[in-house]
This record gives structure tokens, sequence and C-alpha cells, in this order.
């Protein structure tokens, strides 16, 4: 099996986040997350997990640029044709408008696909981990990532950078995170 991780979004490039919006509030003491950023932290410590198990692996986005959703789902693709034995894992940080919103989510396309086994997989491995962020559950949706690639694909939306208390828990538990993500992963394959 190879693991394909996509961090979505852009990093920081001379200082300059790289996606519009796409961050927490500033808080109070002046921190805020940048999803792109906490994408990519996730993603990296997920390559690490992996590699150092001997678990193939590939970061779909190595470079710091907000690379379309086009790119990034072609890219999977023609990694999936040369390996029928790809699984992607998209990684996100939630936001919404109230700052009540919370807790986690596990998406796949809509309908059933070979991609719900994996997403209840992930999931209990994050509720595990991350007791503290309320399960939202496995959804479908038609997000791009889950929608147009071709292997067996989840976007996690890892808990809301809108909501105050998960943002603190999404800037300083990265490596518990990645973990049960990882987790999961072990038991995927």
């Amino acid at each position: 099996m190879i693991v394909l991780l996509d961090n979505g979004h852009g990093g920081v490039i001379d200082g300059v986040y790289q996606t519009s919006g796409k961050r927490s509030p500033v808080w109070s003491d002046g921190t805020q997350l940048f999803e792109g950023v906490f994408n990519r932290e996730i993603v990296e410590i997920l390559k690490d997990l992996c590699d150092a198990r001997g678990i193939d692996c590939e970061v779909i986005v190595p470079e710091l640029t907000d690379v379309p959703l086009y790119d990034r789902a072609k890219r999977v693709n023609n990694i999936y044709k040369e390996r029928k034995d790809a699984v992607l894992i998209s990684i996100h940080a939630n936001g919404f408008s109230k700052e009540s919103a919370n807790g986690f989510e596990v998406f796949t396309s809509k309908g059933l696909t070979r991609s719900d086994s994996m997403a209840k997989v992930i999931s209990e491995e994050y509720l595990k981990q991350m007791h503290k962020i309320k399960n939202r559950g496995i959804k479908e949706a038609n997000f791009y990532m889950v929608k147009r690639t071709h292997c067996p694909a989840v976007l996690i939306e890892c808990g809301f950078m809108t909501n105050e208390r998960e943002c603190r828990i999404l800037m300083t538990k990265q490596d518990r995170i990645a973990k049960a993500i990882f987790n999961g992963i072990l038991k995927i394959k």
C-alpha cells in the first residue's frame, strides 16, 4: 500500500501566507493558525511516522504554493495509475462563522465506496486519541479531493480553527493528531 498525503492549501513563502482566508481569528494572546501551515505540519509528521515503519508514502504537495485542486487530484490519479494499492488522506482544519462550531469530521465521496471503511477506521482512531474534540461523524460530500480522485480517499477536518478551544488543541497537539491518523493507517494496512 502507498499512502498519499494531501496537505490542503498553501504554506508561507517569505512571510506571506499563500491562501486567502483559511485561517483562525487572531486570539487574545496574538496567536493565529494558518490552515495550510497546520496541514503541512500534520503531513510532515505522518510522513515521518510512515517512513519509520517502512510504509510507502508520498506527499502530494511538497511545494509551499497553493496548488489548485485539479493539479492535486491529477497527481493522485497519476500515481494511482501505476499503484492500484494507493489510498489518499487529505488533511484540513475546519472553519465556520460561529465560534461555537466544533468537532472533527471524516469525509468520503457520496455513495457506498471503498473509502467508507477507511473513514470508519480513521474516525475511530482519531476519537481514541483526540477525545477532547467532538466526533461529528463520517460524512459524504462532493469535496474535489474525494470525488475526483480514483483511489480510496478521505478528507479529515481535524477540528475547528475558528473555535478557540479547538484551535489551541490544533496548534499544540500536532504529534497526537498525526499519531491518531497514523494508527488508522496501520489498521487499514
